[in-house]
């Protein structure tokens, strides 16, 4: 009798297993082909809910196959365990962000990843708050700052007063301090350092075209962060002060002649000159209020348009029209020149602000040519100049170009290119991060750490975690108190600490040479193993980390530190797990905040880890959204149960025999009908299998249906043999399998256990090891080579072939594929339907055509 399906009683030997042979360590420089498969590492929060696995589990199928197809894979895993997560959870708990993170690292690998059936190798793990990787950081770093890429100016924080510090934008909740909601937040300048990811701009541009494997929205999403813009930059005069211009920058010179207002950002330099006294205390007024606003909510968060006039007026250069100057928090100082024109015709923003504050609305683009009687929104579509001078009737493309030409030649401006995408703000000013490597003297300035004083470790003794007072560093003398490594006076460390994105940069080159003390990585291991050949994250790292992650490869590959231009050559963005949230009472995204959360460790205790693999990968195709449905994972506990129940069946009855599963050579002798179907099955399932996990595909659902067809298939004909040979025997027991057919099962059976193993590993090697076809060395199924089909055997014998009179279908038959010539025209003929439509009436011919139809034209 077989025994009943049990997973608990299997999965943890096998992850031990694989972990003791080692079977999935990469090896450096290898002769076969290399096949790096990464997925994004996680933050170490604590707890991984079934919207991880999914991530982690098509990376791991990913990892799994290609292992079988021969690769030398490198599949690691790592965390991203700086952060204002840790810190925030340090000050709640009171507990120490190291010891909190490093916890949550130990709970997440050795009680969800490795009971997941993750296939990493360990080996090369990196975690990026030790020391020995962000020692590595630092020295990036300073190969940037020597480069001149890492620069320092000031930018705009959020503080808060009352704890006298900065705050992250997430610990602004509508415009107040997070722990205090009754302070509101502040917009002031400090000094801060930048990556100059403006100088690859172009580059991360123009090679967007490189990456053929990436999804196209994710590209599209780039291309609009970078932002290029083609336009002109523009000179208007001070009507009262004829020595003070105002440059501005516009997409659309064209438009020109329709300026009615020009706006300044409230930190422009010339507000204040040019604010005249009537107009100075609104104007003042609304300076503070705009400084409370983080530049998310000036550009998105009202829907009604603020603004204050100056009372100061510019010259229009093209046509002497004099308009007014106002103020407006739309407008932002770092980007393009911080001041824009108005045109309210042909803009949506700018006609929302002179409908609000009554400012001329002058129409200078037509469709057709001519005015129209009155516009109820902003045209901004193609059409021609008009009330544009010398450029009336000249279409707005050609106009364009004129137009710069014009001012150029005048001087009155210059053609421009502009891009949307800024420096890259690394400062925090918080603990919880990789140390800025560099000391300010008095005297001589910033200086470097020297090399071989990295790294400059975060302290971990000493530090007191309140959230207030600013970043504990910069109150802890024992760090901040040095040398001066040039002039050996007093000096101070900088005290600043780099954003996260640093860290999540880079990592995929330290998991080329993790273990590496001399150097972030050897060069010619980063050169064998990248680019990344496969990368699986979610869509909401589509702009930030994968932009960062770019811009780094360039600028390392300038330094000469890497080969490669890009760091991902192919990319899968996974679609969300969303559930029902009693919070909210809709579907939502996973997520603790809502309520809604499955956790792993029960659901892998009641049902095994293989099933909640399944689901995730059988409910949705990857890049789809997938609701978690407890009965859908649970069918998918039934369907192993069943593969199960069958494998043990067929051992019991001798069915299954490992001698036979090196003869796979079924055509020496004709097969019977039901042996001929279940080969042919065993083929187009291995075919349509590793079509759907192939890189062009990455279809996992229809995999798994694939398996599923195959297992109702050997259902089928275990009972349909059963039936036939009980009723020969009078309804006795079944004679034994035949020595072919024990051959046949034999190898449908090991075909499907391979088939399915990247998707449900350790259910298949305990089945794998119970039928003993990993011989007496006990072989583990995952380094098994992958299935090999013949492409004549996915081809059906039998074609269904219509018949025609006319034109016109008449009937239809089961034929063989292949007929001879004249026997489908005698099987048309002999068809009772077609009899009775052509009796009595003359044929004028018959049309074959072969394996489909068959048309008689009478």
């Amino acid at each position: 009798m077989a025994s009943q399906y049990c997973p608990q009683d299997f999965e943890a030997k096998w992850q031990k297993h694989w972990e003791e042979l080692g079977i999935y360590r990469a090896r450096d420089n290898d002769a076969r082909e290399k096949f790096y498969s990464l997925v994004m590492f996680p933050y170490p929060s604590g707890d991984l809910h079934m919207g991880h696995m999914r991530v982690y589990t098509i990376s791991d199928v990913i990892s799994r196959h290609r292992r079988m197809l021969g690769y030398n894979v490198l599949n690691p895993m790592g965390w991203d365990a700086f952060g204002l997560p840790a810190e925030n959870a340090a000050i709640k708990n009171k507990l120490h962000a190291e010891k909190w993170t490093k916890q949550n690292i130990k709970y997440m690998r050795d009680e969800q990843l490795k009971k997941l059936g993750t296939s990493y190798d360990w080996s090369r793990e990196v975690t990026t708050c030790d020391k020995d990787y962000y020692h590595w950081t630092q020295w990036l770093f300073l190969k940037f700052f020597e480069k001149g890429l890492a620069v320092r100016k000031e930018a705009p924080v959020n503080w808060c007063s009352q704890c006298q510090t900065v705050l992250a934008n997430e610990q602004v909740e509508d415009g107040a301090c997070w722990r205090h909601p009754e302070t509101k937040v502040d917009q002031v300048q400090m000094k801060q350092w930048f990556l100059k990811i403006t100088d690859y701009a172009e580059q991360l541009l123009a090679d967007l075209d490189k990456l053929k494997g990436w999804p196209e929205r994710v590209k599209v999403m780039q291309q609009n962060w970078i932002g290029k813009s083609r336009g002109a930059e523009l000179t208007f005069t001070v009507e009262s002060k004829p020595n003070v211009q105002i440059t501005v920058f516009t997409t659309r010179p064209d438009t020109v002649f329709g300026v009615s207002y020009l706006v300044l950002a409230p930190e422009h330099p010339l507000v204040t000159e040019l604010t005249t006294d009537e107009n100075r205390a609104r104007v003042q007024k609304y300076i503070e209020q705009t400084s409370r606003k983080t530049e998310r909510e000036r550009l998105t968060g009202e829907k009604i348009k603020t603004g204050e006039p100056l009372g100061t007026y510019v010259i229009n250069p093209f046509n002497g029209d004099v308009v007014p100057i106002w103020v407006a928090d739309y407008v932002l100082l770092n980007y393009g020149t911080g001041a824009v024109m108005g045109v309210p015709a042909h803009d949506e923003r700018d006609f929302e602000f002179a409908k609000l504050f009554n400012l001329p609305i002058i129409e200078v683009i037509s469709a057709d040519g001519k005015p129209s009687e009155g516009l109820k929104a902003a045209f901004t579509e193609s059409g021609v100049m008009i009330n544009s001078g010398q450029f009336t009737l000249t279409p707005i493309e050609e106009g364009k170009q004129k137009v710069i030409a014009f001012a150029e030649e005048n001087k009155l401006g210059v053609g421009k290119t502009l891009f949307r995408l800024r420096d890259w703000l690394i400062s925090r000013q918080r603990y919880w991060g990789c140390p800025i490597p560099l000391i300010h003297c008095p005297t001589c300035g910033t200086q470097v750490v020297a090399e071989k004083d990295l790294p400059v470790e975060l302290p971990i003794e000493g530090i007191e975690m309140t959230g207030e007072g600013g970043s504990p560093l910069a109150r802890l003398e024992s760090f901040y108190s040095v040398k001066c490594p040039k002039c050996g006076g007093s000096a101070r460390r900088e005290t600043d600490t780099m954003d996260t994105f640093i860290d999540s940069s880079w990592y995929y080159l330290r998991y080329a040479d993790a273990g590496n003390e001399k150097e972030p990585f050897a060069r010619v291991r980063a050169n064998y193993w990248l680019p990344v050949d496969q990368y699986v994250g979610g869509v909401e790292h589509a702009i930030l980390h994968l932009l960062y992650s770019r811009f780094f490869t360039k600028a390392l590959r300038d330094m000469g530190l890497v080969q490669c231009d890009e760091p991902f050559t192919n990319l899968l963005s996974q679609g969300m797990v969303t559930k029902f949230s009693p919070a909210s009472g809709r579907i939502e995204k996973m997520s603790k905040s809502r309520g809604n959360v499955v956790g792993t460790s029960d659901f892998f205790k009641k049902y095994g880890a293989d099933a909640a693999r399944l689901f995730t990968l059988f409910a949705s195709p990857p890049e789809q959204e997938l609701e978690w449905s407890e009965e859908g994972a649970v069918g998918q506990f039934r369907f192993l149960s069943r593969i199960w129940r069958l494998v043990e069946e067929l051992a019991e009855q001798e069915a299954v025999d490992p001698d036979t599963i090196e003869d796979t050579d079924f055509s020496r002798s004709p097969l019977a009908q039901p042996e001929q179907q279940l080969l042919q099955l065993v083929h187009k399932s291995i075919k349509s299998v590793s079509q759907d996990l192939s890189q062009e595909r990455f279809i996992f659902n229809t995999a798994i249906a694939r398996c599923m067809e195959l297992v109702n298939g050997l259902y089928k004909y275990h009972a349909d043999r059963s039936e036939s040979a009980s009723g020969k025997n009078g309804g006795s027991t079944a004679a034994p399998y035949t020595d072919d057919q024990k051959r046949l099962i034999t190898f449908a059976i090991r075909n499907l256990l391979l088939l399915l193993a990247p998707m449900a590993p350790h259910t298949t090697e305990e089945l794998w090891q119970r039928c003993q076809f990993g011989g007496i060395a006990a072989t583990s199924i995952h380094i098994t080579a992958w299935p090999s089909y013949c492409e004549e055997l996915t081809i059906d014998n039998q074609i269904e072939l219509v018949f025609q009179v006319n034109g016109k279908v008449v009937s239809k038959a089961i034929a063989e594929r292949g007929l001879p010539d004249g026997q489908a025209e005698k099987l048309a003929l002999d068809d009772g339907k077609i009899r009775s439509k052509i009796e009595g009436r003359p044929l004028r011919k018959i049309i074959v055509v072969p394996d489909k139809l068959v048309n008689v034209v009478i």
